[in-house]
């Protein structure tokens, strides 16, 4: 279990890496939850290799599993990826204050562009 949550996000960031955890993400997103072996149906690799995927997803808490009987019912858990969307945010929000004071920089450089112009103009 994933303590701090660096580590979560991290762990969250691997696990959303591979393409086919992307997939399978994007299937239980549709589908709600599903066993496994329906899951792996659509996936050119072994059954194995789709159980290597789901662990990495639930150790990243990004998924649930249940069993009921022999079957292991699969589906997605939304709060697996709050810290990392909560992190974005807090990223995103920087770089929209760091494009705010660029627009405005490159708006007073404008404006002096045009003031240049207009007493180059009438100097001549």
């Amino acid at each position: 279990m994933v303590v701090n949550s660096q580590e979560k996000i991290t762990a969250t960031f691997a696990a959303l890496a591979d393409p086919t955890r992307r997939r399978i993400l994007a299937r239980l997103a549709e589908s709600g939850e599903g066993p496994v072996t329906v899951l792996a149906k659509p996936f050119r690799v072994s059954l194995p290799a789709i159980s290597r995927h789901l662990r990495v997803l639930e150790k990243a808490r990004l998924i649930d599993r249940r069993r009921a009987g022999r079957v292991h019912l699969i589906r997605v858990r939304p709060a697996g990826f709050k810290q990392a969307q909560e992190w974005m945010v807090h990223l995103a929000a920087g770089w929209d204050f760091s494009f705010d004071g660029l627009d405005e920089l490159l708006k007073n450089e404008q404006r002096k562009a045009g003031k240049d112009e207009v007493r180059h103009r009438n100097k001549r």
